[in-house]
């Protein structure tokens, strides 16, 4: 019984023995895979980009990020914005804005999640600490 291990060496090895055609096609599926990876955005530079369009298109900066996540389209953020400053601070008005962007990090859509007071906390839920 033979204990050998299918490792990427041992498949380049028996590649390098093949024809030209098939070195090439490996080649080339590797330099794609790398661009792919190398093209997809970080997740930090996807959160700025998110940001910075969000204020662009609403004219209201940003304040926290309090949800982030990759999806199967692209990326979902939940982002918290002062909408309505007022004296004292934790009168100010907030809110939650629901994020869309694309694998790319570009916005594919927003909305408006809620409202509410920066020094009030959410409700409690029942059976919730």
């Amino acid at each position: 019984m033979s204990n050998t291990k299918n490792t990427q060496e041992s498949q380049d090895s028996q590649e390098s023995q093949g024809s030209p055609e098939s070195r090439n096609s490996r080649n080339t599926s590797h330099t794609k895979d790398n661009q792919s990876a190398k093209s997809r955005p970080r997740p930090m530079e996807v959160l700025r980009q998110a940001r910075g369009q969000l204020a662009e298109l609403t004219g209201m900066e940003a304040e926290s990020v309090s949800s982030f996540e990759q999806t199967e389209e692209g990326w979902a953020l939940e982002v918290e914005v002062l909408e309505l400053e007022r004296v004292p601070d934790t009168m100010s008005l907030m809110a939650s804005y629901q994020v869309e962007l694309d694998a790319d990090g570009q916005l594919t859509g927003y909305r408006r999640v809620r409202r509410y007071e920066r020094g009030r906390s959410d409700a409690r839920r029942p059976g919730g600490r």
